[in-house]
Formats: C-alpha cells, sequence, structure tokens
C-alpha cells in the first residue's frame, strides 16, 4: 500500500534583537511543525530571506539599524509573503505603522507564544487557500478575478496586499451590505478575537487604492454605528472617511494630514464601538 507524501514543512524566519524571545518564539514554532530560521536584525534577516524564501516572517518592530518597518516593505518588494509583526509598545500608532506598509498582523509583547503560533497558522491558512472558483466580481469600476487573484478599476491594476485583496472581494459579493468589524475580521481573516483597529487600518488601506477622492470615500461606506459597506453603484460620499487627499497611494501609509472620524461612542480605536475609519 502506497502512502501519501507528506507535504513540506512551512519555513517561518523569526527576526528579532532579543535572543530570549527568539529562542521562545522558534521552540514554540517548531514544535508546532515548522522549520524556523533566525535573524537578530534586518540585514541579516533579507539576506536569510533570500536565501532560503519563507512562507512567512514573524518580524520585530524595533530591529537595530534597519527596522521593522523597512524589512517589511524591502521583503514585499520581492513577492508578497506574509508577515506577523511584533512590537515592544502598545502605541496603537506602531501597530497602524506595521499594518500600512503590509503586516497581515501584529502580535503586541509581552505575547502568549501559543497565540503567536495561532496568529501564524491562521495567516499560512489563509495565505495557502486555494483560490475561490466563480465568475468575475465586479462593482463600481472594479473588476476582480478570484482565481487569478487580479484587481483593477479603470485606471489600471490594483496593487493589494492578501488582506486587502480578501477584504475587497468580501465586499464585492455582498454589494449594498452593512458589516461590523467584528464581522469583518471573522469573515475576513477568520478570527473570533483580536483588535478591531486591524480592521480599520486594512479599510483604510483599500479606499486609498480604490476611491478617487479616499476622504470622501463613494465606493466603501462607513455606516455609522453599524461599520462598513460597499456601495455597488458608488453613489453618495460617507459620513466620515479617512485620508490625506493625496489620491491611491500603491504602497504608501496615510500621510500626517489624515483625517479619521470618530466612532459611535466617541472613542479613537480599541476593540468596541463603532468604525473609526
Amino acid at each position: 500500500m502506497r502512502t501519501q507524501p507528506c507535504a513540506p514543512a512551512r519555513r517561518v524566519l523569526v527576526v528579532d534583537d532579543d535572543p530570549t524571545v527568539t529562542e521562545v518564539v522558534a521552540g514554540y514554532l517548531d514544535r508546532s511543525g515548522f522549520v524556523v530560521d533566525r535573524a537578530a536584525d534586518g540585514v541579516d534577516a533579507l539576506t536569510r530571506a533570500q536565501a532560503a524564501p519563507p512562507d512567512l516572517v514573524v518580524l520585530d518592530l524595533m530591529l537595530p539599524g534597519l527596522d521593522g518597518l523597512q524589512v517589511c516593505r524591502k521583503l514585499r518588494e520581492h513577492g508578497p509573503v506574509p508577515v506577523v509583526m511584533l512590537t515592544a509598545r502598545g502605541d496603537e500608532e506602531d501597530r497602524i505603522l506595521g499594518l500600512e506598509v503590509g503586516a497581515d498582523d501584529y502580535v503586541t509583547k509581552p505575547f502568549s507564544p501559543r497565540e503567536l503560533v495561532l496568529r501564524v497558522e491562521s495567516v499560512l491558512r489563509r495565505a495557502g487557500a486555494a483560490p475561490p472558483e466563480g465568475p468575475l466580481l465586479t462593482g463600481g469600476s472594479i473588476t476582480l478575478d478570484p482565481a487569478a487573484r487580479a484587481a483593477s478599476d479603470a485606471r489600471g491594476p490594483l496593487a493589494l496586499t492578501l488582506r486587502e485583496f480578501d477584504l475587497l472581494a468580501h465586499f464585492l459579493r455582498h454589494p449594498g451590505r452593512a458589516f461590523s468589524r467584528e464581522e469583518l475580521m471573522s469573515d475576513v481573516w477568520g478570527w473570533d478575537f483580536g483588535d478591531l483597529s486591524t480592521v480599520t487600518v486594512h479599510v483604510r488601506r483599500l479606499r486609498h487604492k480604490v476611491e478617487t477622492d479616499p476622504a470622501r470615500p463613494r465606493l466603501i461606506t462607513t455606516v455609522w454605528g453599524v461599520g462598513y459597506r460597499f456601495d455597488d453603484r458608488g453613489g453618495g460620499a460617507s459620513g466620515g472617511g479617512s485620508g490625506n487627499g493625496d489620491g491611491r497611494g500603491v504602497n504608501g501609509g496615510v500621510g500626517a494630514g489624515s483625517y479619521e472620524a470618530p466612532g459611535d461612542d466617541g472613542g479613537a480605536g480599541g476593540q468596541t464601538g463603532g468604525p473609526h475609519a
């Protein structure tokens, strides 16, 4: 009887200048069946990633020399490798910066190694999922091909990260329906827990790529007290929005002049409340 060959182990590159953190994270990942490479700084990380391309990178934000944001940008220049960002500070700005340069997820130190492994598995599962079959998805001037993982609008191809693509596809499949951030986190990210600002940042970035004027979105609109809705006709600007009026950046983040609308609880982000983008 012929046995089926085992799938090759996934390779994870762990980048952190703290050897204790690296040792603990690598140990948990190794016991979970991953092949683990380690790097203590950004230059070493890029060298190792080029020599043995990883399936995912666990990347510390605060690194000597090249910081995590710079490393993430350079990694993305060579392909859409998934990135889970580590930050030693609870500052929301750090988390947002990491997400805005294309990180797929983040974990704040101190963290549970078990939770980190679950996040890594979730991101890899999403990245490795078979492309959904079905017809092209359209809305407004956008055309999205789920099988080819390609999207474009009247201005040309859209350069989308993994999560941005999945988020846009979800909106296009359900035009006119309002989703809460909790629903989007569950449906798109596959998580039942997490910081809802993750959704906020990805909506903001997606608006910068698909909206003519991200500061006055007409496609992905805010439904106050509920969440976000894709308006198939692109009619009617939202009551709020985000952006700095500089058009749609392909890989850039939101500038210092961006406006972020408050939620229905008057807060500025966090686990609960209305949308903030």
